[in-house]
């Protein structure tokens, strides 16, 4: 749609950055559709009939932010299948670190919802594969996209095997995640919301990192960890207004891969959001050398107001 801020643009800036980089030495693999088997692990037969159905009929509006076109499905499904492939090389020992740089994004879409440019949800269905089919029992999945990532969070509400945690700017759309809520029933503990306030830095997003979910997550002892890399809380992302620089981003996945790396579980990034094209594409590019072993996590201080306060509540169900 004319106007539109997920614009195909957004991954040509990125193939654009990362060709000009020789790729940071990263292998390239495609990846075949994902079959209906796949995408109900976290959908229902219903969504999904919807949604191809929709696309097959020419498309239009799902809801004042998410439209689908005839293309819109097969980029969909395409995009599940590459997380799932992802996943199961790293599962199987096939790598050890890899990244679907996939549109359109997921982490939006609930089991029987598409919202927010998100028709399935890519990182939930990488994350259930796991677990399901592959025979895992904990997985980690870090969202830092500058939304929160409510369709992930809905799909594991009510369970203890995946632990959810984001930082996101509290009060954008779509207005999910505040940090009293931690998940329902036998899941409360394993979602871990941390708001950040507009104009937000790369300190407090370092510290809610490396104070509050790290040390939670060493305690869930995950066998995957998988990242919603979102990069629309970059200074320049015209949909949010946190200060984020693109080093901030490589600076968190230091973190992260090193968490990661001292405990031999493999570790994946899946494409977010993101909506200056070069920005987004620097920021990736710096992830990826992040991943890829550049660099070395610094420690950031704790921030003394709301890391104290968010380590206070997740403190009740995690030793910090």
């Amino acid at each position: 749609m004319p106007g539109h801020p997920d614009t195909p643009e957004r991954l040509v800036a990125i193939e654009g950055e990362l060709q000009a980089r020789d790729w940071l030495g990263w292998e390239r693999r495609g990846a075949a559709a994902a079959g209906e088997e796949e995408l109900e692990l976290v959908h229902s037969a219903e969504h999904v009939r919807g949604i191809a159905e929709l696309c097959a009929s020419g498309g239009g509006a799902i809801d004042a932010d998410t439209y689908v076109g005839e293309a819109s499905f097969g980029a969909a499904v395409h995009a599940v299948g590459c997380v799932c492939e992802m996943t199961r090389a790293l599962v199987g020992g096939q790598a050890s670190v890899a990244f679907s740089g996939v549109r359109p994004s997921g982490h939006h879409a609930e089991p029987e919802r598409a919202m927010g440019f998100c028709l399935f949800d890519n990182v939930a269905i990488g994350a259930e594969l796991a677990i399901r089919e592959l025979g895992l029992e904990r997985v980690l999945v870090l969202d830092w996209d500058v939304h929160h990532g409510n369709g992930t969070a809905e799909a594991f509400r009510y369970r203890s095997d995946v632990l959810f945690a984001s930082i996101h700017q509290g009060g954008l759309y779509p207005g999910t995640g505040p940090l009293g809520d931690s998940g329902s029933g036998a899941g409360e503990g394993y979602t871990i919301n941390l708001p950040v306030p507009a104009g937000s830095e790369e300190e407090l997003w370092l510290s809610l990192l490396e104070h509050v979910i790290l040390p939670a997550a060493g305690a869930f002892e995950p066998q995957l960890v998988l990242i919603s890399a979102g990069f629309d809380g970059h200074l320049r992302d015209p949909l949010a207004s946190c200060r984020l620089a693109s080093e901030s981003f490589a600076r968190m996945a230091c973190h992260v891969r090193d968490f990661a790396a001292e405990r031999r579980i493999p570790l994946g990034g899946v494409l977010e959001g993101g909506y200056e094209p070069a920005a987004l594409a620097e920021s990736l590019a710096l992830t990826l050398a992040a991943l890829g072993g550049e660099g070395e996590a610094v420690s950031a201080a704790p921030e003394p107001l709301l890391t104290s306060r968010a380590a206070a509540h997740v403190g009740h169900y995690w030793p910090l």
